[in-house]
Order: structure tokens, then sequence, then C-alpha cells
């Protein structure tokens, strides 16, 4: 019971947080890392100690699987080269950084050991990044290049740092003799997320009731994940590209009634494990610091703060410097590649939150029970990891807003032109549609209905000025009015070609999705004038 009222008050005081940090303009993994941290050295505070695999399982699973069904395919082709380097440059550079770091700090440390901790700390998370960056809407590609990357470095870090754990235990050092391995895992990781993909969809398509519905698609995520580790596979990297994949056929096989529920339900329960996993990375801090005299306070603060230091400047140097090489090679071959300006090159480089990954991963390490030697410098990594969390939380993630304001890297419109572009061609289908239509009185209302809504869509595909047109209510959809075989006609012919606007590269999944919403909720709409038209 104890535990439970707890959790409701982490959860209640996080979301109390999270409010106050919209009205501030301060992203809210910032507040409430802080806090938990702040809570955990109250005297009397209880402990809280989170297992390893259920973190990365509760925590990790349905949060990445959350951003990588988001995530569009077209864009990430586009922006593969800078999503690619930081998600495997960066990572690597970063994981020497602390290793030399911490190995020049404390010289009897094994290299392995030294390795595993820039592994742990090396990864920003994928739920510090979303969790952030969505609140702050920078320009449209760069925010697909950081969901993007946070999509894939936990991935190449958690292989780094399985394999030193493995180099310690076998009191050896990293070597070619690991290539083999990172090759098996992430082939038998993208082949097992595509069969796991392809049947869970025939599962979801033979579902009718929203809440089973619902059930159905948190219980595939976890089994995902857990079936990956069971395997030996990586469980980030199957998750991502189950989610991925799944989203390609999602929207052809489930219904409106059940979608709109569905993406409520998956909104708010990220919304909850990411307050609840922020708060408790704070808390993870007290069992620790128990443990350590003044000395060792004094001397372990000091080695978190280099390495803290160390893990942001690396990730800056690294995009900086790859930024700067691709803008030479521009001008050298007077090409057009995809490059990063400065003053995204100096975004991007900032935005290296760390979480509940680097947080999980560190709880990992071996204890010394069960006849299993303990980690080396196990308190000093677990030490170092939280602070590398909170201080990068804090530090960057409360100067995000200002930093963007000071550079200038307001929306630049791309999404909003293509949901335009998506309306105009949805609404010309679904005219063209009930071209067909018996020649009705009700057939005829429903075709000046669509001649209307496409004048309107195409007026605002002309304008200049953004406005604010996501939500439902400012489509130009409105209530269907007229007969309802014709205007569900009409509706197919849009989502067809809704489809086909994705599929041919003409418009990204974000403008996919919001248009789709919009198609959901005129047709539970005509549903409802249905109900209410029936004798019945």
């Amino acid at each position: 019971m104890l535990v439970f009222e707890i959790v409701i008050a982490l959860l209640l005081g996080g979301a109390g947080l999270a409010a106050l940090s919209r009205r501030v303009g301060t992203p809210y993994p910032a507040l409430v890392a802080l806090a938990g941290a702040v809570l955990a050295l109250v005297p009397g505070s209880p402990e809280l100690v989170l297992d390893p695999e259920l973190a990365l399982t509760l925590f990790v699973a349905p949060v990445l699987l959350d951003a990588a069904f988001d995530a569009s395919p077209r864009d990430l082709r586009a922006n593969w080269r800078p999503v690619a380097s930081l998600a495997l440059g960066a990572v690597v550079l970063t994981v020497i950084a602390v290793a030399v770091v911490v190995k020049a700090m404390v010289p009897e440390m094994p290299w392995a050991a030294a390795i595993a901790l820039g592994a742990i700390v090396a990864p920003p998370d994928a739920a510090a990044a979303t969790a952030v960056l969505k609140q702050l809407k920078p320009p449209h590609r760069l925010m697909v290049i950081l969901e993007g990357e946070s999509l894939f470095n936990d991935a190449s870090a958690l292989l780094i740092y399985r394999l030193a754990l493995g180099a310690v235990a076998a009191g050896g050092v990293l070597g070619w003799s690991a290539v083999p391995t990172l090759l098996v895992v992430t082939v038998g990781s993208v082949l097992l997320g595509v069969v796991l993909s392809r049947v869970s969809l025939r599962i979801n398509a033979g579902v009718e009731d929203v809440s089973t519905a619902v059930i159905t698609q948190f219980g595939s995520t976890f089994a995902v994940w857990m079936l990956a580790e069971r395997l030996h596979l990586s469980g980030i990297l199957t998750t991502v590209v189950y989610a991925m994949t799944i989203s390609r056929t999602a929207s052809v096989v489930t219904p409106a009634r059940i979608r709109i529920p569905s993406y409520a339900v998956w909104e708010v329960a990220t919304f909850v494990l990411n307050v609840l996993a922020f708060v408790l990375v704070g808390f993870q801090l007290k069992g620790i610091v128990a443990r350590f005299d003044r000395e060792t306070w004094w001397e372990y603060t000091a080695i978190a703060a280099v390495v803290t230091g160390a893990a942001i400047l690396a990730r800056i140097a690294w995009v900086m410097g790859a930024a700067a090489v691709n803008r030479w090679r521009q001008r050298r071959s007077k090409s057009s590649p995809v490059t990063l300006s400065p003053g995204a090159a100096v975004l991007v480089g900032w935005c290296g939150m760390r979480g509940i990954v680097t947080l999980a991963a560190a709880l990992a390490l071996p204890t010394g029970h069960d006849g299993v030697a303990a980690f080396p410098y196990r308190d000093l990594i677990l030490f170092t990891s939280f602070s590398v969390v909170l201080g990068t939380l804090v530090v960057q993630g409360m100067t995000l807003k200002p930093l963007m304001t000071r550079l200038k890297l307001d929306d630049d419109g791309e999404v909003d032109h293509e949901v335009r572009l998506a309306r105009v061609e949805t609404l010309r289908a679904g005219l063209e549609a009930t071209q067909d239509s018996p020649g009705t009185e009700m057939a005829t209302l429903v075709r000046r209905r669509y001649e209307l809504q496409l004048r309107r869509a195409r007026q605002l595909l002309d304008e200049h000025t953004l406005t604010s047109s996501g939500s439902p209510s400012a489509s130009p959809w409105g209530p269907p009015t007229a007969d309802a075989e014709t205007v569900r006609a009409a509706m197919a012919a849009g989502r067809r070609k809704l489809a086909e606007l994705r599929a041919n590269g003409t418009i990204g999944d974000a403008a996919f999705q919001q248009v789709e919403q919009e198609l959901d909720w005129s047709e539970l709409d005509l549903q409802q004038l249905l109900r209410a038209e029936s004798p019945g």
C-alpha cells in the first residue's frame, strides 16, 4: 500500500510540475527530475529502487514505440546522413571521450569498465528528446534529425555496453571478435521486428472492441521487447523496426472508432510514464549517497562533473565538426547536399539530454550477488550516470527554449503546407467519387458540400501566413448532412488519395496523421448522424 501511495503522490506531483513547466516555458522532464533528486535527499524520504529490466521494458518500450510509430521513413531517408552520424559517430566519440577522461581520473579502473560508463552515458534518451522537443517546436527538419537519432542511438550504445560487460567478465578488452556479434544482433533485430509486425497486424485486424484493441496494442509492445531480449537481440532496435513497419498499414486495418480513442490512451500513457520515469531518476540517488563518506562524496562529485562536461562537449564537437565538413564539401563540389546551418548545428549539439535508458543500463550492472562478481567501480559508475542524467536534463533542458529563441529557429511551416496540400487532394478525390452518384437532390447536396470545402482548402493552401488548422474543428470537413453512401464513398476515395500521397513521398507522416485525424472525426460524425436518423 505504501508503494502505491508513493506512486500516486509522485504522479500527481509530476503532473503539477508538468503544468507549471508549460506556464513558465520550461521542459517538464527537467523539473520533475530535479524535484525527484531533491525529494530523495530529504531525511526520512523512502528509498525507491528500480529493477533495471522492468525500467527498460516499462518506461522505454511504449515511449519508444510511440515515437517510432510517428516517424516518417520519407523524412528519415532524406536526412539519413545526419541521423546516422549522430546515432553512430556521436555515440562512439562520446564513449571514447568519457572512457579516456574517467581512466585519467581513476587510473585503477579497467578500460572495459571505463568504456561501459561511456556507453551508459553516450545516448541521448528517446523519452527525454521527444518529451522536450515536442513542446519547443523547432524547424521540422531538426525534429526529424533529433527524433530519428533518438530511435537508433540507444541501440548502438547498448551494443557497446553489452560488449564491455562481456569483456569485464572475461577479463579482456574489446576487439574485432565483437564484430560478428554486432552484425548478428543488428540483422536479427531487424528481421524479428518485421516478422512480429506482420503477426501483430493480423491479430489487430480482427479486433473490433476499443478496450480490447488498446490492451492488445500495449501487450504487443511489451511482448515484442521481451521476446527480443530473451533472444539476446536488441529490444530497442526490434521495437523501432516493429513500430515503423506496422505504421505503414495500421491506418488501413484500424477503423476510425478504434484509432481515435487508442491514440488518446497512448498519449496519456506515455505522458504518465515520462513523468514517473524522470521523477524516479532523482530518487535513485538516495541509496548511493547513503554509502558515501565526505571524502568519497567530493571525489565522486568531481568525477561526475568532469564526465558530464565531457559527454556534452563530445557531442557538440562531433555535430559542429560534421556540419562544418559537410558545408566545406558542399562548397567544393558546388552541390546541394543536406547540411546543417551553424545555428542548427548548435541546437542539435545542445540537445543531448539523457534519461531512463542511461539509468536502467547503470542499474543493470552486476551487484555481486548469487556468485557473480560485482562490477568494478559500480557505485562510481552509478553516481556518475545519474549525475549526467540530472545535469543534462537541468542544464540543457532548461536552456533549450532561450537558445532556440536566440538562434531564431522557429517552425518552418513545412508540415502545415503539406497538411493543406493533402486536404486539397483528398477533397478533390472525394468530389470526383461523387460524380457517378445518382442525380438525386441528396447527391447534389453532397457534391455542393465537397465543392465548398475544396474551395476553402484551396484558399488555405494559397495563404502565406500560418494558421492554426491542426484541430478537427478547424479542418475543411464538417459534419455530413446528406446521403450516407455517397459521403462514405467520397471519404473512402479521400483516404485512398491520402495514403497515395504518403506512399509517393508528397507528404510526410506528420501531415498524414493530422489529415487522417480530421477524416476520422468526420467519419465518426457520419456514424453519429446515421444512428440519429435510424428508425430504431
